[in-house]
């Protein structure tokens, strides 16, 4: 080969390696509680929000059962769950179409507690695995291809613990070889090939956070909240490194906190505010903290140095606003949009409103920024939104489901 030949050659392989993650970037799975990342935040491009007069194209429509159970998106499937007659399902359906692949289903209560009730954890993907946790600690693992069961136990049992007042809320987080979960005092562990228990932490109620892992120089620990603590654990071990307390009415600690460098975001509502952790030391010290961004259900996403969440607790003054993470400072807050949730993609904030309203808007601090919005539900929406693939997949707590989309077909 001549050496003209040679730098075609490396020049070919070099535009190929540099074109592929901007392909990749283009669409995107979304296999889990808040993301890829599990922050709430998609890389996906290939999606637009300058959408005609009527809004996005419904591609279809369907009905999963009572939950708040999000959407979880993997090769070509949805999944979710729901309940009806006291029987949760978890349900599996064609992404594209809406169609049926198949369902697997159990007992358990509806046991709706000034909310509609049924499962609120999100299924899991991996591979052709997807776990799923139930709110009275059913916890399973089952072929994402076939619904075909591969192990299953109760976790509740197996650890001993406390079933928080609204059960368990936590989705699975696989680690390796392990499946954690926000049960207990600061957590569980299981093997994800059989469910059999690893570690276990104290007996006492578990907040409604999904563990939060962040690895450094091969060690991984996880951030999750308690009824009455955030913790830090060693995920291979279930060592508590350190907790700090934060006490809420009812023990509900349910948005998950946000990790940015050394510092850890946490916020929970019912009066209790927020506060931003400086996790240097040992032990973290307070940054600031104040009452100017109560998360009651939906977690805030974090862009370029400022939070983007809805304030306040269903019933009462809600607000979605923007607030600089180094100092707590409010930039922008705007009403109407209730207790809604949000995820984020290529600067644009993705909210569904509480009454089902699908708004698109600009992530800037200098202003709110509307893009766009569809009316693309009826009934109530305290679960989040999901972008993949150039879709985006929404429910109500009644079970509505809609895909609607928003592919950039230019």
């Amino acid at each position: 080969m001549s050496y003209s030949d040679k730098k075609c050659v490396l020049s070919f392989f070099l535009i190929a390696f540099l074109f592929i993650p901007a392909v990749r970037s283009q669409a995107e799975d979304w296999a889990k509680w808040r993301g890829p990342s599990g922050d709430g935040i998609s890389q996906e491009t290939n999606w637009t929000s300058d959408w005609p007069p009527a809004g996005p194209a419904v591609i279809w429509r369907g009905s999963v059962g009572t939950g708040l159970s999000a959407i979880s998106i993997s090769q070509g499937r949805m999944f979710t769950m729901g309940n009806a007659d006291n029987v949760d399902t978890v349900f599996c359906l064609d992404a594209e179409t809406g169609a049926e692949r198949w369902r697997h289903s159990y007992a358990s209560p509806l046991d709706a507690r000034f909310f509609d009730g049924g499962p609120t954890a999100t299924p899991t993907v991996d591979g052709d695995h997807v776990y799923t946790l139930g709110r009275q600690g059913q916890l399973f693992c089952v072929s994402a291809k076939s619904g075909k069961i591969k192990w299953s136990t109760n976790i509740q049992e197996a650890t001993g613990a406390r079933i928080p007042g609204w059960g368990f809320g936590g989705s699975p987080v696989v680690h390796g070889d392990m499946l954690l979960l926000n049960v207990g005092d600061a957590g569980a562990a299981v093997k994800k090939a059989t469910g059999e228990l690893i570690w276990k932490t104290g007996d006492r109620q578990a907040g409604y956070t999904t563990p939060l892992l962040h690895t450094v120089t091969g060690k991984t620990t996880m951030f999750l909240a308690s009824g009455k603590f955030y913790s830090r654990v060693n995920a291979q071990t279930g060592k508590v490194l350190w907790q700090h307390r934060w006490l809420t009415r009812f023990g509900a600690n349910g948005a998950d906190p946000i990790l940015a460098g050394e510092h850890l975001f946490i916020s929970s509502g019912y009066n209790r505010g927020c506060a931003l952790l400086d996790l240097k030391e040992a032990v973290p010290r307070v940054v600031w903290s104040n009452k100017d961004m109560q998360n009651q259900l939906s977690s805030c996403v974090l862009i370029d140095g400022f939070l983007y969440g809805i304030d306040g607790d269903t019933g009462t003054g809600r607000a979605l606003k923007c607030m600089e993470l180094l100092t707590g400072e409010v930039k922008w807050s705007v009403d109407g949009l209730g207790s809604g949730s949000l995820i984020a993609a290529g600067g644009r904030l993705i909210i569904l409103s509480e009454d089902g309203v699908l708004v698109i808007a600009r992530a800037v601090p200098s202003a709110f920024k509307e893009l766009a919005r569809f009316q693309v539900l009826d009934g109530r929406c305290w679960t989040m939104p999901v972008l993949a693939n150039g879709r985006i997949f929404c429910r109500t707590a009644n079970g509505d489901v809609v895909c609607v989309n928003v592919r950039n077909e230019n």
